[in-house]
């Protein structure tokens, strides 16, 4: 039986709204049948906060965000607030039909999840990906890293990844941060708060609910490290070929005009 393949893009670094452009263009290829199945990573240069689709721009300080030199942009898909930056990013684009994401949101996460926690025990790392069985009574706070969602990956109770999902276009996109070494909880710099107090209650839980890599291993890893590691974890765990290749002319094209016409708009980002 042939294998199946995969395209794997390594496009390194860019801006917030650049790189949910290009998320976007891949998804949209991907689904039309223009682009194989896609792995994707990537990193953020400026450090960039991202909001979930439907998060209240309200939450965010947008002055201390500039002032901090970091950019704001919105997802497509669901969730809370993350700050990227020290972090691995991947990305995988599916077509809607793909047995990997079959059924509900929830299945796929854990199908998909599989192939996240291979990479990482690789490294070393004690690592888990349940399903929720009960709500935090706690969990309505702005921070994406607070509290686990189904499947997610946990490391001594402490979240490890953050991913999101959405089915659009006749496709399937999954994002997600891994966040390699630097202090979890920098996020609340930005975000707004009743007090000072209030904000460093906030930062103090977060340390606690997640983790960077490096504080699970002891050891950092580097970007490069972590990407061939995921990567091979994700051909093993799904039997796949990796082509490595490049954006298409036509995605170049498209994540052009979504970024300049969506993702670095007021519009956009503000939108709620």
């Amino acid at each position: 039986m042939t294998q199946p393949s995969w395209r794997l893009l390594l496009t390194g670094t860019a801006d917030g709204a650049t790189n949910m452009a290009v998320d976007q263009a891949i998804l949209e290829a991907v689904a039309a049948g223009r682009a194989s199945p896609t792995l994707r990573f990537y990193a953020w240069e400026p450090a960039c906060l991202s909001l979930g689709y439907t998060q209240p721009l309200a939450d965010i300080d947008c002055a201390r965000l500039t002032a901090q030199g970091r950019d704001l942009v919105r997802r497509m898909t669901g969730g809370r607030a993350i700050l990227h930056t020290d972090e691995l990013t991947y990305s995988v684009a599916l077509p809607g039909d793909h047995p990997l994401v079959a059924g509900g949101i929830v299945e796929s996460y854990r199908r998909l999840s599989q192939a996240l926690m291979n990479g990482l025990e690789t490294f070393g790392a004690s690592v888990q990906a349940d399903r929720m069985t009960r709500a935090n009574p706690d969990s309505k706070g702005p921070v994406c890293f607070e509290v686990p969602s189904h499947y997610e990956m946990t490391a001594n109770g402490r979240k490890l990844v953050g991913s999101a999902q959405v089915r659009k276009f006749g496709g399937v996109l999954q994002h997600g941060s891994l966040p390699l070494v630097g202090d979890i909880s920098r996020i609340c710099e930005a975000l707004i708060f009743e007090s000072d107090e209030q904000r460093q209650h906030t930062r103090e839980r977060v340390r606690q609910r997640a983790a960077t890599l490096e504080s699970v291993l002891d050891r950092a890893i580097t970007w490069e490290q972590a990407a061939e590691t995921i990567a091979d974890s994700f051909r093993q765990t799904f039997d796949l070929v990796l082509e490595p290749g490049a954006l298409t002319p036509e995605e170049q094209t498209r994540a052009a005009e979504l970024r300049a016409e969506q993702y670095a708009t007021p519009d956009w980002n503000g939108r709620f």
